[in-house]
């Protein structure tokens, strides 16, 4: 009897996982913020391209909405960056001389170049700096950098006609080639939304990367032919064969170039580098399907502590 009394109660065996495993799915339960498959995330990504395009009409009508001058200055911040790289490198370092069209070409370079800039810029601080949103809401979040990376296209394309403007009355003729610029911006565009991405996920990780990407984007656009001429420097041997290749592949110049070819009558093919479109081609491809892949394998950690 005393044995009996002294017995301990049997505690419950612990739930094997399986059998909790087999109990939620009997039931439709999912693990909360679960990364989906890859094919259902491009879903859900097309199921929100209304969200996709209006937040990105959003973010650009309020960014200069307590500016005076207001969206005025989608124009002007560029052509004032412009108006200072004449100075320094047209007029104090004579640039000017040996590249015909200079204005149009170092104008052309600039817009450009401040899409790619933006766009990465914006990326590298979509999740973290939208840290609210991303808690609060469920969505895909690539929707974040893809929407920062059309929103900088939406800004480009407003600019676009001081472009046009700029180029006629320095007597560039209005050609069958400016339609080029329809797939070239398509190209950059899809390149910029690929790194916008990645640098979304590398700066939700670490957001000290935000300072540094100033740094790192001023030196790609020293080296990216914004202010001079790759395909001058380039020419004959002066420079080792890597660095030439290094400099005529450099994404962002290969951009830039494709939309000089198309807006310019004086920057000619030869000024191209070899199979250019291809380049633009394989580095819009890299960029875009790498970067969507590389931010989708995290999409589980955004805004987590």
């Amino acid at each position: 009897m005393s044995q009996v009394l002294h017995t301990p109660p049997h505690s419950p065996a612990p739930a094997d996982e399986d059998d909790l495993a087999a109990l939620a799915a009997r039931h439709g339960l999912t693990v909360s913020g679960a990364r989906p498959s890859l094919p259902e995330y491009v879903r859900q990504l097309w199921e929100r391209r209304h969200f996709i395009t209006a937040f990105a009409t959003a973010k650009l009508t309020a960014q200069y909405s307590q500016a005076k001058l207001g969206q005025v200055w989608q124009v002007m911040t560029p052509l004032l960056n412009a108006a200072v790289y004449y100075f320094i490198f047209g007029v104090l370092l004579g640039t000017k001389k040996h590249v015909p069209d200079y204005i149009p070409f170092l104008v052309t370079g600039v817009f450009i170049w401040t899409f790619t800039q933006s766009s990465i810029m914006a990326g590298t601080r979509a999740i973290s700096g939208n840290l609210g949103l991303v808690r609060a809401l469920h969505f895909p979040r690539a929707a974040l950098p893809i929407s920062f990376a059309l929103q900088q296209l939406q800004q480009l394309l407003f600019s676009m006609a001081a472009l046009f403007v700029i180029l006629i009355c320095f007597g560039v003729p209005v050609s069958i080639s400016w339609l080029l610029v329809i797939p070239a911006l398509f190209l950059q565009f899809t390149f910029n939304a690929g790194v916008s991405m990645v640098m979304a996920r590398m700066g939700a990780k670490t957001p000290d990367i935000a300072q540094l990407m100033p740094f790192i984007l001023r030196t790609w656009m020293y080296l990216s032919g914004v202010m001079w001429s790759i395909s001058k420097l380039t020419k004959g041997d002066n420079l080792p064969r890597p660095v030439t290749i290094a400099l005529e592949t450099n994404p962002a110049a290969v951009y830039i170039d494709l939309m000089r070819y198309a807006l310019i009558d004086s920057f000619h093919s030869s000024q191209l580098p070899p199979h250019v479109w291809a380049a633009a081609t394989g580095w819009a491809l890299l960029a875009g399907v790498g970067g969507f892949i590389y931010f989708w394998k995290a999409e589980e950690t955004y805004g987590r502590g």
